[in-house]
């Protein structure tokens, strides 16, 4: 049998209950950002890393108001969804030389959501074969990178005026 050490997934593992509440409600009204993995604030939104990521650099736009439905967020707040959706692309791109990048919204349960009551955009770096047989056959994901060193290079990143500019 193969063991494969992931110490961050200890508390998901051994956690007897789920979190009162909405997770990103409380991220939000929350100033323990590098707790919190929240890599940047905005206006209307916030780039928080996926604590369980499918690959190293996952991050999450997502809008402080809680809502199920896409439509039910200002246009202010829609179009700095956009605008950070865009800006992460360009950080993730620059800082992890991916080969491709995944974005995306599941809206609702039925379709995959695993917070179906706040919508959220995903957007996070794929390589050739980084879906290969580990994935594939043992379930098993392989993350190089430790979270807190990804909040620490994608926090930085936002705050620098270059990672702003177009790619």
């Amino acid at each position: 049998m193969d063991h494969i050490w992931s110490p961050w997934r200890y508390r998901y593992v051994t956690q007897s209950h789920k979190p009162e509440g909405c997770i990103f409600c409380a991220m939000c009204a929350e100033t323990a950002d590098e707790q919190n993995l929240i890599v940047f604030r905005g206006v209307h939104n916030f780039v928080v890393l996926n604590r369980y990521p499918y690959t190293s650099g996952h991050v999450m736009v997502v809008p402080c108001q809680h809502t199920s439905d896409l439509g039910a967020i200002s246009e202010d707040a829609a179009n700095e969804l956009m605008a950070l959706t865009r800006r992460a692309d360009r950080i993730l791109r620059r800082l992890y030389r991916p080969d491709g990048v995944n974005l995306g919204m599941n809206l609702g349960e039925a379709a995959g959501a695993g917070v179906a009551g706040h919508i959220h955009m995903h957007v996070l770096p794929r390589w050739i074969a980084d879906a290969n047989f580990m994935t594939t056959i043992g379930e098993t994901r392989i993350l190089p990178e430790d979270l807190a060193v990804s909040w620490q290079r994608i926090q930085l990143a936002f705050s620098e005026p270059g990672f702003n500019e177009p790619a």
